[in-house]
C-alpha cells in the first residue's frame, strides 16, 4: 500500500498491560498508526488515555459503539482499516461482533471470547462478513518457533510420538486478586474470565504452540485442574493428558502458582528420528537431539534456518529477539492480509497467524477440559474427534 494502515484501541487505557504491548508491536514496522480508540469502560480514562497517546480527541470515545458507529460514517480516505481488541475475556464478543459488522478488520487478544458458544457465534460473523480476524497467539511468531514447525513439516523428526508442554508461572502464587492488582482481579474472576483460570489466560497458549508446532490435533484428554489458593474461584494449576490424532501422546501442564517461576513455557516435541526443545525464556534458540550423534543447537538469524525463520528474523544473531518481535510478526503477517482485503486483492493461502479457527480451539480446549475435571479426571473426546 501506499499509505500505512489505520487501526482503533478498544481498550488497553491507562494502567493495562497488553494494550501497551500490541501498540508497540502494530508500529514495529511503520505499516500502521493508532488513530482512534475507546480505551477503557470509564468515558474519563478513555479519554485520559487518548491524550496520553495524543490521538485527536474527537476520535477518542466514551464507548466502543459510539466508536464504531462514528468511525463507520467517515470517508473512506480517514476510516479505520482494523480495530484491536484487548480487553478482559467477557469484554471480546460483543466489539468484535459490532466492528466485523460495521465493515472493520479485527484484531483480538485470547481467548478469543468469553467462552464456546459466543466463540463459534463469531466465527459464523467472520464467515458471513469475510473481514479478516487475527487472534494473537504471539508465542507462533518466534522466529525458532517457526523453524521447529518447519522441521516438523519435513519429516526431520519422523512419526511423532510425545509432545511435552509446560507453562509455570508464580504470579498467582498468593491471592494478589484481593490487594486490588487489577490483572489478577479479572483473571481470576468466573464472571470475566470465564470457566477457567491459569488454564483459559497460559494453558490456551500451551495448547496453541503445541498444534501449531506438530500439526496434529487432540482427539481426547484427561484434566486434572486445581484451585491452590484457598478462597479463589478459578483453576490456578492444571495437568492435562492429551492424546493426539494419529496416535501421538502427550502432556500440557499450566500453573500461575508455580513459586519463583517467571514466563517458563517450554515445548519438547519427540519423533521416532529425532526431538527438539525450545523455551520462551531462550527463544533464540533450539535444540535437536539425535539418538546416535551429539545434540544440535539451532540459533535464531543464522542461513541454515529454514525460509520461515528467517523471514521472522529482525535483527542479526546475539542480538536477542522475544516477547515483543514475536508479536511484531503476528501483526506484520495480519497486515499482508489487511492490506489485500483494503486494496481488493484477492487473499493469498500462505498468511501465517492466528484465526478465528484457532480461537475456537481454544475454547473447546478450556471447556472440555474443564469438564473433564469436574468429572474427576476422566478422559473425555475433544469435540473436534
Amino acid at each position: 500500500m501506499n499509505r500505512k494502515l489505520r487501526f482503533g484501541m478498544i481498550g488497553g487505557g491507562r494502567g493495562a498491560f497488553i494494550g501497551a504491548v500490541h501498540r508497540i508491536a502494530a508500529r514495529m514496522d511503520g505499516l500502521a498508526e493508532l488513530v482512534a480508540g475507546a480505551f477503557s469502560s470509564d468515558a474519563a480514562r478513555s479519554h485520559a488515555s487518548g491524550a496520553d497517546l495524543q490521538l485527536d480527541p474527537a476520535r477518542v470515545y466514551d464507548s466502543y459503539t459510539e466508536m464504531a458507529r462514528a468511525e463507520a460514517a467517515l470517508l473512506a480516505e480517514r476510516r479505520l482499516d482494523f480495530v484491536v481488541i484487548v480487553t478482559p475475556n467477557d469484554q471480546h464478543f460483543g466489539p468484535a461482533k459490532l466492528f466485523l459488522e460495521s465493515g472493520f478488520n479485527v484484531v483480538c487478544d485470547k481467548p478469543v471470547t468469553f467462552d464456546l458458544a459466543e466463540a463459534k457465534k463469531l466465527e459464523a460473523i467472520v464467515r458471513r462478513t469475510n473481514k479478516i480476524f487475527i487472534l494473537t497467539h504471539n508465542y507462533t511468531g518466534n522466529a525458532m518457533v517457526k523453524q521447529a514447525r518447519a522441521l516438523v513439516r519435513a519429516g526431520r523428526l519422523g512419526r511423532l510420538r510425545k509432545i511435552v508442554i509446560e507453562y509455570p508461572q508464580g504470579w498467582l502464587a498468593t491471592a494478589l486478586e484481593r490487594t486490588g492488582q487489577k490483572q489478577a482481579a479479572w483473571r481470576t474472576d468466573p464472571r470475566r474470565s470465564g470457566a477457567a483460570g491459569a488454564l483459559g489466560d497460559i494453558g490456551t497458549h500451551a495448547f496453541n504452540l503445541a498444534g501449531y508446532v506438530s500439526g496434529l490435533r487432540v482427539a481426547e484428554l484427561c484434566a486434572d485442574l486445581t484451585t491452590f489458593v484457598p478462597g479463589r474461584k478459578l483453576d490456578d494449576d492444571g495437568s492435562i493428558l492429551l492424546r493426539f490424532h494419529g496416535g501421538a501422546k502427550g502432556i500440557l501442564h499450566a500453573s500461575q502458582i508455580a513459586v519463583g517461576e517467571e514466563n517458563n513455557l517450554h515445548l519438547r516435541v519427540w519423533g521416532e528420528k529425532a526431538g527438539i526443545e525450545w523455551r520462551q525464556e531462550r527463544p533464540d534458540e533450539l535444540w535437536v537431539r539425535y539418538p546416535d550423534r551429539p545434540a544440535e543447537l539451532w540459533r535464531r538469524g543464522h542461513a541454515y534456518n529454514e525460509a520461515a525463520a528467517r523471514n521472522a528474523t529482525r535483527i542479526p544473531p546475539g542480538h536477542p529477539e522475544g516477547y515483543l518481535e514475536a508479536f511484531g510478526n503476528i501483526y506484520r503477517e495480519a497486515f499482508r492480509a489487511i492490506a489485500d482485503e483494503v486494496g481488493g486483492r484477492k487473499p493469498r493461502g500462505d498468511y501465517d497467524f492466528p484465526t478465528i479457527g484457532d480461537g475456537v480451539a481454544g475454547l473447546q480446549f478450556i471447556e472440555t477440559a474443564v469438564r473433564s475435571s469436574r468429572r474427576g479426571a476422566r478422559w473425555v473426546k475433544f469435540p473436534d474427534a
